[in-house]
């Protein structure tokens, strides 16, 4: 085999690894309960999944441009990706739009940041 085939081949797996876990984010936002449970779906598998395509596409394009363009894209992915998830989560429990069932704990109750409060 030759390294480009290889690399076609490592193209391939992580296009399809990277588009399946974008399914599932997808799924999992649609399926999931509340603001808190759809932004972990929509935040983790869809970072991976982006990430999985970049490598994709890096290793079926082989240019210096193209590579250098791509880590930026993956490095904005990686830095936005958490502070928009932590912007919907609080934007969603002060708004009241979660279950509190389904929380294990919650320390802005305890520290008087409840629904319609502000901190």
């Amino acid at each position: 085999m030759t390294g480009a085939a290889v690399l076609d081949g490592v193209a391939v797996v992580c296009l399809v690894a990277g588009g399946l876990l974008s399914l599932v984010a997808g799924i999992g936002l649609i399926r999931l309960p509340d603001v808190l449970s759809r932004m972990h779906a929509v935040t983790k598998p869809q970072v991976l999944g982006v990430l999985l395509i970049l490598v994709a596409l890096a290793a079926s394009l082989r240019n210096g441009a193209d590579l250098a363009t791509l880590v930026l894209i993956g490095g904005f992915q990686l830095g936005t990706a958490p502070l928009a998830a932590q912007m919907i989560a609080r934007a969603g429990y002060r708004n009241g739009r979660l279950r509190r069932d389904l929380l294990e704990a919650d320390e802005l109750a305890e520290r008087g940041g409840g629904p319609g409060r502000a901190e």
